[in-house]
């Protein structure tokens, strides 16, 4: 049994942490984007995103500690959304399961999804395990479909319905 995480909007006082988390190279190597970010351009991203109706900004924790982040994105009127997410660096074993867990949760109860969608770049094998873990199913091989730093990546992509989820 997985015990509940805390899911709260993120909010600017966050905005340090996520940069920091964002940056590190262990979660910076598996973005589309992966230059540093600096905190005006962090903080322009934030205020754009926290102010679209189509987002969900999230902060999952632990025992009063953040565990990491999510952003549901692209909410459509049907309730399908796309999502994002990642630990924070040393996280402990078994993070990102709780941290997915509890924002699936969220997504099918407080924001009455029907569906999630997620895409991991097809090198990220531990995106793609945590994916098969929550019980997505693999729609489809976008190939070479990414563009990063000059190489083109594939990526995997996965969708979960709300009737599939059986709370992680």
């Amino acid at each position: 049994m997985i015990d509940a995480c805390c899911v709260r909007s993120a909010h600017r006082d966050d905005l340090p942490m996520l940069l920091s988390w964002r940056n590190h190279p262990e979660v910076r190597s598996f973005m589309f984007s992966r230059h540093e970010i600096g905190l005006d351009e962090h903080a322009a991203w934030f205020a754009t995103a926290s102010r679209d109706i189509t987002r969900r900004l999230l902060v999952i924790e632990d025992q009063d500690l953040p565990l990491g982040y999510v952003q549901f994105a692209n909410i459509a009127s049907g309730g399908i959304a796309e999502w994002g997410f990642y630990t924070r660096p040393g996280a402990p074993r078994g993070s990102g399961r709780r941290l997915g867990s509890a924002a699936l949760d969220h997504a099918f109860t407080v924001l009455g999804l029907h569906k999630v969608c997620g895409q991991a770049i097809a090198s990220n094998a531990a995106s793609i395990a945590l994916h098969q873990k929550l019980h997505f199913v693999q729609e489809g091989v976008l190939r070479e479909h990414q563009q990063i730093e000059g190489t083109y990546h594939s990526l995997v992509c996965f969708g979960l319905l709300k009737h599939e989820w059986c709370g992680g």
